[in-house]
């Protein structure tokens, strides 16, 4: 059979799938019309008798006088008036100040699918994946200032993503999952090319958080490969950008169970719960010697804990009512990051953080990629075989709130239901297929296995009338066998037939963005085990206020040239002051 090459959606043309193609008739045509104006009457002098007459020339009229109620319903109009403009004014310039304030690079370099494609449910929604990179880059002042090391090097170019979480928010928006990548996780680095700076590599093996050398885009690439996951979105931000952020919400609350300093953080908080602000916040998430095993795993545990104690700040009564309060966080986290240009407005921005506002705390499970220790490097760590499980559940929009194990509803929705058979022969139905999507001759790659499976040579092929994302196949009043048969043999789930409003209507399949490829409906991944995908994973929920961040036993800071606990270092370091009180 030769391909009737459909064009992709939007282009209205019809044909049968085998033969001389059939001509869509339009009849009629629209003449636009023609817009009446004209001028309003003038106004005129009318007698007492109420005929109109022109006034004398020259006559004196003396004017009605202006009443009081009438001058202050005019003045009152020009005040609102102005006030109006006035805050418009503020509101755009407010606006076009926090655009200004972002910087925005591509989520890729270009090279291939490098970030990866999203997959839409049955209903034609698609999950978000935000990689939210912290970076330990002493590319100004403020940044050595803050995170030293600057001494002898002073300023410095390039960077390292020693924060590297994988933000998912699920295709519903009623659950979220945030997965850390430890930064001596060891992996392969594509090949990469800074689209700002023109740095590039050939690819490596080596430590995850060196791929941002090689720009974001190149982050963005590594953990895509590494996962599997696919990557909508990136957020950076450096040291002076925790700063800001901490102090534009008013602090964010920790807890640690013991005394502790770190002596190469910095920090120094005594037993129990403090409001970090500042620069005590940065110490806090950057401690890695104070907390745990002395390990970079110990530090995504603290990370978590401050992020799930912010994002509970986020959503108490009154900290996004304040209009004050409001302006800081917007101007310091606008300055404080750098976006792809998908995030590139303060709009888009918005839309994020509307989406993040909608799952609940107790929804938002905060997780560390299943590591081991690495068989070449004792220092460094390779992904664990059970991590697999975690990216998968992340892949598969699959919610791991439900810690007992049990299939969750993200897992059951996306569960294939192929609709059964019917006793309806297929030779006695016909399809007209429509191509929903961008792809030239979809239409009748499909219509052509339906006939070759033995469906009515009256199935005929065409264009949907604009690009759909989600496959449907559509039937009139009493063909539902029909629809049954036909999804059976395509492999179309039971929840994407639909039952037309109009009567006398045949089977429509409109294949959308989630076919693109292939005669038989892609088969959704079997989901995974989400038990399994949180084991070892340090998986806790963004609303448990009263842990606090367990701190190191081991000795693992120097003071004074003397190896000891972060705790005993506390006590002995008497004459420094305490990072919060």
């Amino acid at each position: 059979m030769t391909d009737l090459g459909d064009a992709p959606a939007g282009n209205a043309t019809r044909s049968h799938a085998r033969g001389v193609p059939r001509q869509r008739h339009t009849s009629g045509s629209a003449t636009p019309g023609s817009a009446t104006s004209g001028r309003a009457p003038s106004r005129s002098t009318t007698s007492r008798t109420g005929s109109r007459a022109r006034p004398k020339v020259g006559a004196g009229r003396r004017g009605r006088p202006v009443g009081r109620g009438r001058r202050i319903l005019r003045t009152a109009a020009i005040s609102l008036s102005v006030l109006v403009l006035a805050t418009a004014g503020v509101g755009w310039w407010f606006y076009e100040h926090l655009n200004g304030n972002l910087h925005s690079v591509p989520l890729t370099d270009g090279s291939g699918d490098s970030a990866g494609k999203e997959k839409a449910d049955s209903f034609g929604r698609t999950p978000i994946n935000l990689l939210v990179m912290g970076s330990d880059g002493r590319t100004t002042a403020s940044d050595c200032k803050l995170g030293g090391g600057c001494s002898q090097t002073g300023v410095q170019t390039g960077s390292n993503a020693d924060v590297e979480m994988v933000m998912h928010i699920s295709a519903d928006r009623s659950n979220a999952t945030v997965m850390s990548i430890p930064r001596d996780t060891v992996t392969t680095v594509p090949a990469c090319k800074d689209t700002e700076t023109g740095v590039s590599t050939n690819g490596y093996t080596g430590m995850v958080n060196s791929a941002l050398q090689y720009g974001p885009a190149c982050q963005v690439a590594t953990v895509h490969r590494l996962t599997g996951i696919p990557i909508d979105h990136f957020v950076k931000l450096d040291f002076s950008g925790v700063v800001k952020m901490s102090d534009a919400v008013g602090g964010v609350q920790a807890c640690v169970d013991k005394d502790v300093y770190d002596t190469y953080s910095h920090l120094k908080l005594a037993q129990g719960t403090h409001t970090l602000e500042g620069v005590a916040a940065l110490e806090f998430v950057r401690s890695r010697h104070g907390f745990g095993d002395g390990g970079d795993l110990g530090r995504t545990y603290s990370q978590h804990l401050f992020l799930s104690s912010m994002i509970r700040k986020f959503k108490s009564a009154g900290t996004l009512t304040d209009p004050t309060a409001v302006y800081r966080l917007a101007d310091a986290a606008t300055k404080a990051l750098t976006v792809d240009t998908g995030l590139g407005s303060v709009r888009k921005l918005i839309g994020l953080a509307a989406d993040v506002d909608k799952v609940p705390a107790k929804r938002i499970t905060f997780t560390t990629m299943q590591t081991a220790p690495d068989p070449r490097d004792s220092e460094r760590l390779v992904p664990a075989a059970t991590a697999q499980s975690l990216f998968a559940t992340i892949a598969n929009d699959q919610s791991l709130t439900n810690s007992s194990g049990d299939k969750t509803a993200a897992a059951s929705a996306t569960a294939k239901a192929t609709a059964s058979a019917s006793a309806v022969p297929a030779a006695q139905i016909a399809v007209t297929v429509e191509n929903g999507t961008t792809v030239t001759g979809r239409a009748s790659a499909v219509a052509t296995a339906l006939l070759d499976k033995g469906f009515s040579s009256g199935t005929t092929t065409g264009n949907a009338a604009g690009t759909t994302a989600t496959t449907t196949l559509t039937y009139g009043s009493g063909r539902k066998a029909e629809a049954q048969t036909a999804a059976k043999a395509l492999g179309l789930p039971s929840s994407h037939l639909k039952q037309s409003d109009a009567t006398g209507t045949g089977l429509t399949l409109v294949i959308g963005t989630d076919w693109t490829s292939g005669t038989a409906y892609p088969a959704p991944a079997a989901p995974a085990d989400t038990k399994a995908a949180i084991a070892n994973a340090h998986a806790e929920t963004a609303d448990q206020s009263k842990t606090c961040v367990k701190v190191s036993t081991y000795k693992t800071v120097r003071l004074n040239g003397v190896a000891m606990t972060p705790t005993r270092a506390y006590r002995a370091a008497t004459g420094i002051k305490d990072s919060a009180p």
